[in-house]
């Protein structure tokens, strides 16, 4: 009967082998948590895989060999999703600093585009207001100038988008009168030079002339500040230029 019943058990554990679905594999763990011990017939306690199989364990240790064995599969499971969080977090993180990089790179050479589009312009309107002063001595000598006249050589002289910043220097330091006096100081003409004789680097007629006049105001604007606009900005800060 025993070599009867061993037989008959070999036979169920053999369909149970083919049927893989009839029974739950668990790692050789499973021998140990079993409690069971090297025998002879160890060989018909195991699949030709080296597998125990559940119906091979006491009932009473099956559900904690179960357990155990959904604990390693959910620990490995949650290993498994880490690692692929973490290697799509660090992706985000490249992909990210690469267009802020882009982001950087692009407004760093709009910058650059514009600051070199400004300094074009301001030297186009340096060279405008260059060209301008040299026709100074163009005009026709008269013996005395209106008001309107004057501004009409500065108009000539002065590039159009700097002529209301030279003009508004110009009303506040002489209100256009070229012979201007400060009695105080003997500041002269339409720029209040100080001392006077300083017109005379634009010409020897700055007394009676004011296009030599604007000649030399005009230059002393691009010179120390860059432009009349700039000039005027100093002015209104310090009421001075």
């Amino acid at each position: 009967m025993l070599e009867g019943n061993r037989v008959s058990r070999i036979s169920v554990r053999g369909f149970a082998v083919a049927s893989a679905t009839a029974v739950t594999a668990v790692g050789s763990v499973v021998g140990v948590a079993s409690g069971s011990t090297a025998q002879n017939n160890d060989a018909e306690a195991t699949t030709a895989a080296g597998t125990t199989l559940l119906a091979d364990i006491p009932a009473g240790q099956q559900a904690q060999v179960q357990t155990a064995s959904l604990t390693q599969q959910a620990d490995a499971q949650a290993i498994a999703a880490d690692a692929s969080a973490k290697k799509e977090a660090e992706e985000a993180a490249r992909k990210a600093a690469a267009q802020t990089a882009i982001a950087k790179k692009e407004a760093a050479e709009k910058e650059k585009a514009a600051k070199e589009a400004a300094e074009r312009e301001r030297e186009k309107q340096e060279a405008a207001s260059r060209d301008a002063s040299r026709d100074a001595s163009s005009f026709a000598v008269q013996s005395s100038y209106t008001i309107a006249q004057i501004q009409a050589m500065a108009r000539q002289m002065v590039p159009g988008g700097q002529f209301q910043c030279f003009s508004n220097i110009v009303n506040h330091e002489s209100s256009w009168n070229y012979k201007a006096v400060n009695p105080s100081s003997g500041a002269y003409g339409l720029f209040q030079a100080l001392p006077a004789g300083k017109y005379a680097s634009a010409g020897a007629d700055w007394q009676t002339n004011p296009a030599t006049q604007i000649k030399w105001g005009l230059n002393y604007m691009n010179e120390r500040y860059g432009s009349p606009c700039d000039a005027w900005s100093f002015w209104q800060a310090n009421h001075w230029y």
